[in-house]
């Protein structure tokens, strides 16, 4: 699959897009507005020295030829026209993933595979609004996907075998290491893994048990992990932990909630690379 086509320009979608054009793929990548795509340059910008810093293959030269492989464009017939694989990288809220995939699967060639990049929602809430549930499935990564390069591929009851064989060939082709999810589970291996560490962290915090350098000094000096759970929270993005705590049944996860946005939310504090957050941006 050598046309890829990112729905959304976000964190995840700006690097899933750059990723797969480092590798040779074609990009083209969708958002609503001309507005919002006009950013991707400065988005480039950004990436392109971690690239050069942490990527052997990565120069000045390849990440400019990576760049002219990706096209913006604000129209979805035209941006999925030619697309082999579709990944959806739009807000983490099932109604507007299901009213996206709807129009695209009316618009998509009928060769196209389409996948989800959701961190928490599962492939089967979806499959039904594309028109080919077959053909539908999901492929997580994780942020900073040059250097945390797995990409978690997860059908549902009614995906095709060839579908998620095909889209664990083009992770590898892209630089990811392929992670086979066997069974659907909200979260995948990864997010089910982290996100309970990264829940305690955040009820530690609000409890006063303790602040966040020593909680994150105390993970990193008693395990030997490089980040500690708030320097994770940094790389994630502050509106991520936000929007999966603020309707929560527990009041601490509510009160974390309403940390994160008027702590740093409101003060533009959106996380690394985004005006910091935790901690002060650093790249």
């Amino acid at each position: 699959m050598q046309n890829l086509t990112v729905l959304g320009s976000g964190v995840l979608g700006s690097q899933i897009a750059l990723q797969a054009a480092f590798h040779g793929k074609s990009v083209v990548v969708y958002d609503i507005s001309q507005e919002v795509l006009d950013q991707l340059p400065a988005r480039w910008d950004y990436l392109t020295p971690l690239y050069v810093r942490d990527v052997e293959a990565a120069t000045q030269e390849t990440m400019s030829q990576a760049v002219a492989r990706i096209r913006a464009s604000a129209d979805l017939a035209d941006a999925v026209a030619e697309a082999d694989l579709i990944i959806e990288a739009v807000p983490e809220r099932l109604d507007i993933k299901q009213q996206t995939w709807a129009t695209v699967g009316e618009l998509a060639p009928e060769r196209t595979i389409f996948a989800t990049n959701s961190s928490t929602l599962l492939p089967s809430d979806m499959a039904e609004s594309t028109g080919r549930p077959g053909r539908f499935l999901a492929l997580h990564f994780a942020n900073e996907i040059w250097r945390n390069n797995i990409g978690e591929v997860m059908g549902h009851a009614g995906t095709d075998q060839d579908a998620f064989d095909a889209v664990a060939t083009f992770a590898d082709e892209i630089g990811m290491v392929p992670i086979p999810v066997l069974k659907e589970q909200p979260g995948y291996l990864l997010n089910s893994l982290l996100v309970p560490w990264l829940s305690a962290a955040g009820q530690l915090l609000v409890r006063g048990v303790g602040d966040i350098d020593t909680i994150d000094k105390t993970w990193r000096l008693s395990t030997g992990a490089p980040l500690g759970p708030f320097q994770i929270f940094d790389v994630i993005g502050m509106m991520t932990p936000y929007a999966l705590n603020k309707d929560s049944e527990d009041p601490d996860k509510r009160a974390f909630a309403e940390l994160i946005k008027r702590e740093y939310i409101d003060k533009g504090r959106l996380g690394r690379g985004a005006g910091g957050g935790f901690y002060d941006d650093v790249a």
